[in-house]
C-alpha cells in the first residue's frame, strides 16, 4: 500500500476514535445521575434542597430521594400506608409533606431517624382512623392531623397528647366515628375538654370483667342446686325401694344406707 494512501487511513480512523469519543463523554454529561420517579424533581427554595412529587401518582414512599433533602413535598398522591425506615435515609428532613393521600396506616418507626431535625409534618387530609402513640415517640416536629376520618376513644387521646400540633388545626380533627355516639361529628379537643376516653374505657373493662365474674358465680350455684335435688331425688327413689322389700331384708339394707351416708 503506498504511504499515501496508510497516511489517509490513520487520519480516518483516528477521526472516527475521537468523534466516538466526544460522543460517549456527551452522552455521560446529558444522563442524569439519578433516575427519580415521573413527576418528581430535586430544586431549592430559600437556601433549602427540596424534594417536589406533587400529583406524581406515587403509590409508595420513592426510595431515590437526595439523603441531602431539606423539604419533601408527597402531597396529592396515593400513598396507602407508611412502613417503618421510610424515611431512614433522609436524616437532613425539616420539613414533610404527606398531605391529600390515601394513608390509612403508619407502622411504628416510620419515622424513624427523623427526630433531631425535623420540624414540620403534615398528615390532614388521609384516611387516618386510628394511629398508636408510639408512631411520633422522640418526635419534636409540629404535626398536622386534620382531616380524617378518625376514631375517637382513648387511642387518640394518647396520641393527641403525645404530639405538637400545628397552630389553628386542632379543629379540623373531628370525630367520624365515637365509642360515645353522642360525639360524632364534634372537635376532638372539644369532647375531651368533658370526657376522659381513658377512664371511660377502664371503666366499661371493669363492668365487663364484673359481669363475666358474676356469670361464672352463677353457673357454679346453678350446678351445685342441680347436683343436690339430683342426689335428694335418688335418695327418695332408694328409700321408696326399701319400703317395697320385705323386713328383714329392709332392715339391713337401711343400715347399710345409713353405715354409707355417715
Amino acid at each position: 500500500m503506498p504511504v499515501a494512501e496508510r497516511v489517509l487511513l490513520r487520519r480516518v480512523t483516528m477521526r472516527l476514535l475521537l468523534q466516538s469519543l466526544f460522543l460517549l463523554l456527551l452522552g455521560c454529561c446529558l444522563c442524569p445521575a439519578t433516575a427519580f420517579p415521573k413527576g418528581c424533581y430535586p430544586s431549592e427554595e430559600e437556601g433549602l434542597k427540596t424534594f417536589r412529587c406533587s400529583n406524581a401518582r406515587l403509590t409508595e414512599v420513592p426510595r431515590d430521594i437526595p439523603n441531602d433533602t431539606n423539604k419533601l413535598y408527597l402531597d396529592s398522591n396515593r400513598i396507602p400506608f407508611l412502613p417503618r425506615d421510610a424515611f431512614r435515609d433522609l436524616p437532613l428532613l425539616l420539613e414533610l409533606d404527606l398531605s391529600h393521600n390515601a394513608i390509612a396506616s403508619v407502622e411504628s418507626g416510620a419515622f424513624q431517624g427523623l427526630a433531631e431535625h425535623l420540624h414540620s409534618l403534615d398528615l390532614s387530609s388521609n384516611r387516618l382512623v386510628s394511629v398508636s402513640k408510639d408512631t411520633f415517640s422522640n418526635l419534636k416536629a409540629k404535626v398536622n392531623l386534620s382531616n380524617n376520618p378518625w376514631l375517637c376513644d382513648c387511642r387518640l387521646q394518647e396520641l393527641i397528647r403525645t404530639v405538637e400540633l400545628v397552630a389553628g388545626s386542632s379543629g379540623g380533627i373531628v370525630c367520624d366515628s365515637s365509642v360515645q355516639e353522642e360525639h360524632v361529628g364534634k372537635a376532638f379537643l372539644q369532647v375531651m375538654a368533658d370526657t376522659d376516653f381513658c377512664n371511660v374505657y377502664k371503666k366499661t373493662t371493669d363492668i365487663a370483667m364484673l359481669v363475666t365474674m358474676f356469670g361464672w358465680f352463677a353457673m357454679v350455684i346453678s350446678y351445685l342446686v342441680y347436683y343436690v335435688r339430683q342426689n335428694q331425688e335418688d335418695a327418695r327413689r332408694h328409700l321408696e325401694y326399701l319400703k317395697s322389700l320385705p323386713s328383714k331384708q329392709r332392715r339391713s339394707e337401711e343400715s347399710s344406707t345409713i353405715s354409707t351416708v355417715v
